[in-house]
């Protein structure tokens, strides 16, 4: 594996911009699509101030970005950044779910060689007996 310093750093950006409940709301948000800073900021209890110093922190992270339409300054997702964060979970849920995967295969193997072989009961083959139960 390439040890990318850059991306690490931006990893680490994404995740703390990531990790106020707040610009969590916002991403949400824009999930369903561009918003400006008043219509991002109208499900919050704080300024609108408070909202654009949060995108500012979205944005320095790679997570959103601005446009100018006219005098409008829509925000957007930046579903590039997403995408690798996603990656990098991906790749360490891949790992575990690997290593899961082997653990089971291991219990079911003890499980087997645990397992006492039983001699069936008269009526364990028949029919009415197994639909009386």
């Amino acid at each position: 594996m390439i040890f990318d310093p850059s991306a690490d750093e931006r990893l680490d950006r994404a995740f703390m911009a990531l990790a106020d409940p707040v610009r969590r709301g916002i991403i949400a948000r824009l999930s369903r699509g561009s918003a400006t800073v008043n219509e991002l900021a109208e499900p919050f209890q704080i300024t609108k101030q408070a909202v654009s110093k949060h995108i500012q922190v979205l944005e320095a992270a790679g997570l959103v970005t601005r446009t100018r339409d006219a005098q409008r300054r829509p925000v957007h997702l930046a579903p590039a950044q997403l995408e690798a964060l996603t990656a990098w979970i991906d790749r360490y849920r891949l790992i575990h779910e690997q290593q899961f995967r082997s653990l089971d295969a291991l219990l079911a193997t003890e499980r087997g060689n645990d397992a006492a072989p039983t001699e069936p009961g008269p009526d364990a083959g028949s029919p009415r007996k197994a639909q009386e139960s």
